[in-house]
């Protein structure tokens, strides 16, 4: 069975749901004789039953919802659909992009060999805020607000400002030791509570010192920024 580096961690056990960190280079469904990300939770915890609600790519780190019961599950496809969870991500990318912040909007159209390009059309229709920062040395820092869940939607929208995702190779991004891409924050309204949870990057070598970086920009509490 493959076991990730960095294993899963465990953020959060709630009644209906809980909230994990998925390691960078790990898939969500199993596939190609590895374990995805979901069965490897199912087997750690063989008591407990998971409905994932919402998916990471494999290059991607970051948090991810599993409800533990039907109800809760149905509630959360609620929630999704309506965009009234929030998401936060983090990105890193060694190109200059064509604009700082702003919003990245169009789209989304199936390309070659499982790719996605953005187009002016409005079909499947993404849209996606953002903010960007020097970060270090010719590494820019993206804080990303995908309004949108659209399959590879930041991964597109990056490249489609000239700053493909770091280590992201798919969309021309350069070769690194991991996919750049971290989903850092979630929050959404629970039985009538206010939940948020954050956790920041654990693996990768340019992800260097990032919470002082997040600190100084004001944005580990992306919620409360002016959002372009």
């Amino acid at each position: 069975m493959f076991r990730p580096v960095i294993p899963p961690v465990i953020v959060a056990q709630e009644r209906d749901y809980w909230v994990i960190c998925k390691p960078s280079g790990m898939n969500f469904h199993s596939e190609s004789g590895d374990i995805g990300i979901v069965q490897y939770i199912k087997t750690q915890y063989p008591q407990q039953t998971f409905y994932p609600v919402h998916r990471l790519d494999k290059m991607t780190s970051g948090l991810l919802l599993l409800a533990t019961n039907k109800v809760a599950a149905q509630h959360f496809s609620v929630l999704f659909a309506n965009h009234d969870i929030e998401k936060y991500y983090l990105a890193l990318s060694d190109r200059k992009p064509s604009k700082k912040q702003g919003t990245i909007k169009g789209g989304m159209k199936p390309s070659r060999r499982g790719s996605w390009m953005l187009t002016k059309a409005t079909e499947n229709w993404a849209f996606t805020q953002f903010f960007s920062t020097s970060y270090s040395d010719g590494i820019r820092l993206f804080l990303l607000k995908p309004k949108t869940g659209k399959t590879h939607q930041l991964r597109v929208a990056l490249k489609s400002i000239s700053a493909p995702i770091l280590g992201d190779e798919r969309y021309t991004g350069a070769p690194k030791d991991r996919g750049y891409l971290h989903a850092f924050q979630l929050s959404f309204q629970w039985q009538g509570k206010s939940r948020c949870y954050q956790y920041l990057p654990d693996s990768g070598d340019c992800f260097v010192d990032i919470q002082t970086v997040l600190e100084k920009k004001g944005w580990l509490q992306p919620e409360s920024l002016n959002w372009p």
